[in-house]
This record gives structure tokens, C-alpha cells and sequence, in this order.
């Protein structure tokens, strides 16, 4: 009877598939969190330039996302324009002394001015319509980053 001779690659095939994971990962978020910057209005280009990724520790997961509070009224809209209804329901006023947006806020499309107590200024706003760029990023690329997936993986385990 001829020797039989077992060979355990295991631990090969999961480094293989953990690099190529990883490899996946950094690309495709990168590609989403630029797509989501080509996305973004441009008042400032502080949104813009903020969109980013962060990969995890082991290398199996990424995070896209961008630290800015607008990123989120971007996505999520605020007020009577909030994505899901939820929303504050009527108007609120922003002191104008002192806001840092480059675009002013608006109520019913139009900036209004209105003056209180002491003669300052504040903006009437009923909120911002959301813009959806990480959303529409990930939406665009989606088919492109699952044939890019099946690709590395398939080369890797050749």
C-alpha cells in the first residue's frame, strides 16, 4: 500500500484570504469615501476635503465616514427635511454673529434676518434638505466593489 502524506495549508490559505481582505478593504473604502467627496457641496469645502476611512485593527473591517457634525445634517437632513420625518417640525433661528457656515440657512428656500433682544441678528432656518453623499457613494460603487471583491479573492487563492 502507497504512503499516503497529508499537508495542512490551512494556515497559508487564511493569511492569503486575511491579505486579501485587507487589500480589498483599503480599496474599496478609499473608493467610497472619495466618491462620497465628489458627492458633497462645495460651500466652504470643508465637507469635501473631511470624508475619510479607518480600517480596523485586524484588517477585516473599514469604517468611512467623515468627523465633521455638518457630515451628518449632509446625510440626515434637519428639520421639516429630515430623511426619516423625524425632524423638528417648525422653524428655529441661529444667531448670526459668530456662524461659521459659508452658506447662510434659509427658511422656505429664502435667508430671512430677523433682529432680538439687544439688536442681534439670527437666521430663521425650518432645516436643510439631506444631501446623501456617503450614501449615494456607496450606492454608485456597490456592484463595482462586489465584482472587485470576487476578483481578489480569486487571485489570491490561485
Amino acid at each position: 500500500m502507497p504512503d499516503v502524506k497529508f499537508i495542512d495549508n490551512s494556515m497559508n490559505v487564511k493569511a492569503a484570504l486575511g491579505d486579501a481582505a485587507e487589500a480589498f478593504l483599503h480599496e474599496a473604502a478609499g473608493e467610497v469615501a472619495s466618491q462620497a467627496a465628489r458627492n458633497s457641496p462645495v460651500d466652504n469645502g470643508q465637507l469635501k476635503g473631511s470624508w475619510a476611512y479607518r480600517m480596523d485593527g485586524s484588517g477585516r473591517e473599514a469604517a468611512i465616514g467623515s468627523p465633521l457634525e455638518n457630515a451628518v445634517w449632509n446625510e440626515f437632513g434637519t428639520g421639516e427635511y429630515a430623511l426619516k420625518g423625524d425632524g423638528r417640525k417648525s422653524a428655529w433661528y441661529v444667531p448670526a454673529e459668530g456662524y461659521a457656515g459659508a452658506k447662510k440657512p434659509t427658511y422656505k428656500g429664502e435667508v430671512i434676518i430677523v433682529y432680538g433682544r439687544g439688536g442681534k441678528q439670527f437666521y430663521k432656518t425650518d432645516g436643510k434638505k439631506p444631501n446623501r453623499s456617503l450614501w449615494k457613494a456607496f450606492q454608485k460603487l456597490r456592484r463595482a466593489i462586489i465584482k472587485q471583491a470576487e476578483k481578489k479573492f480569486k487571485e489570491r487563492m490561485k
